[in-house]
């Protein structure tokens, strides 16, 4: 059975809210009185539908706006006097934000109905939910997700390294962050350094830090990112890349939780867990003479692969959704959500990006879309052409109508003589009468 649940934003108007808790006894109805109440309140908990008793027209325009923008997930439904409307700047926000109003004084059994329309529409607009406990940011509940999870419990739980694998755009760093949150060094800091973006010639001092005086230009000592990631966690993404010559002076650290700062003598402990990710399959970097193989299985002692989108097709539409709402400040107020035409071209591309290419398209159709949902082509994706079969299959049925509803015209809507001209019975014939929602 839906969960019938209401926030309620009343900042005086109890008394109506009581009567509503009377004719609504399956309902949970939570009531604030302002709206950073109800802010602490969907941050804490999911409401599909909120009501806003006597708040437009009494509070800010400009206050309601801010609120009702970035909290446009929720279906809001309003309630104000009727000379509130006549206002053109809040006849637009009712417009723009509220998916249906009421004026006093109210009609209870009308609003209580509503009210359940509007839940009814939230709940097939929003089909999939996320899993309990799930981390945030690892969303998604198909098998491949929740092995992740798994995958993400166990290794945070020692202090061994991590090597994770996965396709440029399939949320690597986001399992890195997740492993630290959940380890026992979630307290210290998470530094990230990405081997590919870093200079070439400035790898080493930007990694192992530098002394004064060890080059040009350094005047003073630099703590470099690996000592600066001391107490919590060190996270190499596309350790693939790292130079060969640098390979070394990383496995020497990892083997001896020691550095050396550039121009220095003096190796310096680092407590630090070692999280590396690729896109590359370092198997094979080995087997070319591109990557150490023992700086490999120094780094790969517990292997974690992240799944492409393509096997995570079961999340697409929660995903898509999920950034839908992250960045609903980008959007136009008018803008609900996606089309089921939207849905279905999401749903038949093959994302060769990944996440990444997801969040990119839901983005700019959130600022390109026009109406109030959007359409493939918002997304710059073309809907799938329907296979041959389903084609023929239509073209017969339309032949097939057409050709009862002539010979019905013909015999002047004798179901008989019809089905007589066609060579069928008269069973069959009330049968494809039946069929094509036809009456003689």
């Amino acid at each position: 059975m839906l969960a019938k649940r209401l926030l309620c934003i009343a900042p005086d108007d109890l008394g109506a809210v009581d009567v509503l808790r009377a004719q609504m006894p399956d309902w949970q109805i939570h009531t604030v009185r302002s709206f950073d109440e109800a802010s602490s309140e969907l941050r804490q908990d999911a409401f599909l539908v909120g009501l806003l008793m006597q708040v437009i027209g009494a509070r800010p325009h400009l206050e309601v706006e801010r609120f009702l923008r970035q909290h446009s997930h929720v279906q809001w439904i309003g309630v104000f006097r009727p000379e509130v409307i006549k206002a053109s700047a809040w006849r637009d926000l009712v417009a723009d934000y509220l998916c249906d109003h009421h004026t006093l004084p109210l009609d209870f059994p009308r609003l209580v109905h509503t009210l359940g329309h509007v839940l009814g529409h939230a709940h097939l607009r929003r089909p999939r939910a996320r899993a309990p406990g799930a981390p945030s940011a690892l969303i998604g509940s198909c098998d491949a997700m929740l092995r992740l999870r798994s995958q993400v419990e166990r290794v945070a739980k020692v202090d061994a390294p991590v090597l994770i694998w996965g396709e440029s755009g399939s949320g690597k760093e986001l399992t890195a962050q997740a492993i630290h949150r959940q380890s026992l060094r979630a307290t210290g800091p998470l530094v990230p350094i990405n081997c590919g973006a870093i200079a070439p010639n400035l790898i080493q001092s930007e990694l192992f830090g530098y002394q004064r005086g060890a080059f040009t230009g350094a005047a003073r000592d630099k703590v470099g990112l690996i000592e600066s990631a001391n107490g919590g966690t060190l996270f190499l993404d596309e350790i693939g890349d790292l130079p060969k010559d640098l390979q070394a002076n990383l496995l020497r650290f990892v083997q001896d939780k020691t550095i050396v700062r550039l121009g220095d003598t003096r190796a310096i402990p680092v407590d630090v867990r070692v999280i590396s990710a690729s896109h590359v399959n370092l198997q094979q970097a080995v087997a070319r003479g591109d990557f150490r193989e023992d700086l490999y299985y120094r780094l790969s002692v517990l292997p974690v692969t992240v799944p492409s989108l393509r096997e995570r097709r079961e999340d697409l539409v929660e995903l898509a959704e999920h950034f839908f709402h992250l960045h609903a400040s980008d959007k136009s107020p008018r803008l609900k959500g996606f089309s089921s035409r939207a849905i279905e071209a999401i749903a038949a591309h093959e994302w060769p990006g990944n996440v990444r290419e997801l969040i990119n398209r839901v983005r700019r159709a959130m600022v390109m879309a026009d109406g109030k949902w959007i359409e493939p082509g918002d997304l710059d994706l073309v809907m799938p052409s329907p296979p041959i079969e389903a084609m023929l299959d239509d073209a017969r049925c339309s032949s097939e109508r057409l050709a009862i509803r002539a010979c019905l015209d013909r015999t002047g809507q004798n179901v008989s003589r019809a089905a007589r001209d066609l060579g069928v019975s008269r069973t069959t014939m009330y049968r494809l009468l039946a069929k094509h929602g036809m009456r003689s």
